[in-house]
């Protein structure tokens, strides 16, 4: 909701440049989508790295 407010505040003060931006828009998703992905895959390995580490502790922890 906040960025239809900004583009409509910067249709505006500058209508050519907020067309460009909602025709580029859909590109620079694309282009970054592949970032996404690494940076999901990423925090997913840390997150199973951190619960191997964990394991233990957690099952000690259980049993009292």
């Amino acid at each position: 909701m906040m960025s239809f407010l900004i583009w409509c505040i910067l249709l505006v003060l500058c209508w050519p440049l907020a067309l460009l931006a909602i025709i580029l828009y859909p590109f620079v998703w694309l282009i970054l989508l592949p970032f996404r992905l690494l940076g999901f895959a990423v925090d997913l390995s840390f997150s199973f790295i951190r619960n191997l580490v964990m394991l233990p502790f957690t099952l000690v922890g259980k049993r009292g």
